[in-house]
């Protein structure tokens, strides 16, 4: 795999984007993808190679990892923010359109997406949701408020926001699916609600606790469950599971942790834990070796290895089960003050406090780490590991969402 780097200007792109080859693309006709073999056949050999491998190679092999018939690869999904509170970016989607939350206060901005490829190492604007979410309000100047997204069955889904009333933004999940990129509706939250915990576990997405327009003891308890694995599209219902034995967790916004089958989530600022087994249906303590130690965001591997990032020290951890504690995998000054993480593919990958991005690959004999820059007047407030969006067949386009980027081809 290629480590070297080479920095690509902004007018190497022609202003914000650029089609690959676009002149030979214009007079080249159909082309098999291996001379002398079927395409199914071709299709085949290709799938076993690595995509940072075809993407070098020639313009249909770059066309053919970006289609439908490609195994996808893993790529970045980031919540982005202007990286100036009183503005949004005028490289950013919906600054073209009005925005009556962005222009109602100099303090009120909402969020964009954003999707990094690691192969072409471009950044490529998400399609706006169908509404505006929030992360600052005049009413709460020195905090963010929390946008609560989660992944599951391979889709982006976007559980909870506060409104501009301060009340919850969302009665229906936001859902973005790479294979079929747009944003669509889930199906209506029974109870609407804000700074509660969001999780999910083998494809269901699970949201407990929390605040709808006014406190209430029974939402405070309540814990419900939409599996997006029902169906083509996932759109069951919601169904509610074991209400939690009381409100401790409503009070803060909490990233669920899915776990061998269990939902860990952890009050930070209270220490306090609780495991949701989804086959018991039944709530429990968290080990106290594990709360314990929970001492930033955390995330797991394919629900079976669970990593945090220590706020104060800036240390990566893992949990040891048959220990009962966390083990230190990698220190780094900038993860001091990490706000989120997320896991997939062997890599973690870190916001940091200053909303940068930094990937860690522990399944390297020796730890390696990297940095992916947020598009330029732009700073990362969460990233998710999903599959690469799927493009039109015969078409690729790379966009940019900043001025300048850096290429580092690297597989999440």
């Amino acid at each position: 795999m290629s480590r070297k780097r080479a920095k690509l200007k902004q007018s190497d792109l022609h202003c914000h984007g650029v089609e690959l080859d676009e002149r030979e693309n214009a007079h080249t006709h159909y082309q098999q993808l291996i001379p002398g073999l079927p395409d199914h056949i071709a299709h085949l050999i290709l799938s076993k190679l690595p995509p940072s491998l075809l993407f070098s190679v020639c313009l249909s092999w770059r066309k053919l990892i970006y289609s439908p018939l490609f195994p996808p690869f893993l790529s970045l999904y980031a919540i982005l923010t202007s990286s100036n509170p009183n503005n949004n970016s005028p490289n950013s989607p919906s600054s073209s359109s009005s925005s009556s939350s962005s222009s109602s206060s100099p303090i009120s901005q909402s969020i964009v997406f954003s999707n990094f490829d690691p192969i072409s190492s471009l950044w490529q604007w998400l399609p706006n949701p169908p509404i505006d979410l929030l992360l600052r309000h005049p009413s709460f100047i020195s905090r963010n408020l929390p946008v609560q997204s989660v992944t599951a069955a391979n889709r982006l889904v976007v559980v909870a926001a506060t409104s501009e009333k301060l009340f919850p933004a969302l009665d229906r999940p936001l859902v973005f699916d790479p294979a079929k990129p747009g944003w669509r509706f889930g199906p209506d939250i029974p109870v609407p609600r804000r700074w509660c915990a969001v999780g999910s576990v083998r494809g269901a997405v699970y949201v407990a606790s929390g605040v709808g327009t006014h406190f209430s003891s029974d939402t405070a308890r309540l814990a419900e469950r939409w599996d997006l694995t029902l169906g083509r599209r996932g759109d069951g219902a919601w169904e509610k599971v074991k209400s939690l034995k009381d409100g401790r967790f409503s009070r803060e916004a909490v990233d669920g942790v899915g776990w061998k089958g269990k939902l860990c989530m952890v009050n930070v600022d209270a220490k306090e834990g609780a495991v949701y087994d989804t086959h018991l249906d039944e709530w429990f303590e968290m080990a106290e070796g594990m709360v314990a130690g929970w001492l930033g965001p955390a995330a797991s591997m394919a629900e079976e290895v669970v990593y945090l990032v220590d706020q104060t020290k800036g240390v990566l951890r893992r949990y040891d089960e048959e220990r009962g504690l966390w083990v230190d995998v990698f220190e780094c000054e900038r993860f001091k003050g990490a706000q989120h993480i997320a896991a997939a593919g062997g890599k973690i990958c870190v916001v940091t406090g200053g909303g940068g991005i930094v990937v860690v690959d522990v399944t390297a004999a020796s730890v390696e780490t990297w940095v992916v820059e947020p598009p330029a007047g732009y700073k990362a407030v969460a990233v998710h590991v999903l599959p690469r969006m799927s493009r039109p067949e015969g078409s690729y386009v790379a966009r940019m969402a900043g001025p300048e980027i850096v290429l580092a081809r690297r597989d999440f």
